[in-house]
């Protein structure tokens, strides 16, 4: 397990549901954890696919 991640709440968490964290402070590496399961899974990854990830819900592209 990687260690020294320093997560950050999403400003569109909510204590109910949909908590999201980020980390991006290791070079080259986008973590991404639930704020509520702290010790559980990590997704990482590349900073490319979290670009176009967060583009896409900027431009509306994720909505239902």
């Amino acid at each position: 397990m990687l260690h020294g991640f320093q997560f950050r709440k999403s400003s569109f968490s909510n204590a109910e549901c949909e908590c999201v964290e980020i980390a991006t402070n290791v070079p080259g590496i986008v973590a991404i954890r639930d704020s509520k399961i702290t010790d559980g899974p990590i997704i990482r990854l590349c900073p490319a696919p979290w670009d176009t990830f967060r583009a896409a819900l900027v431009m509306g592209a994720l909505d239902r």
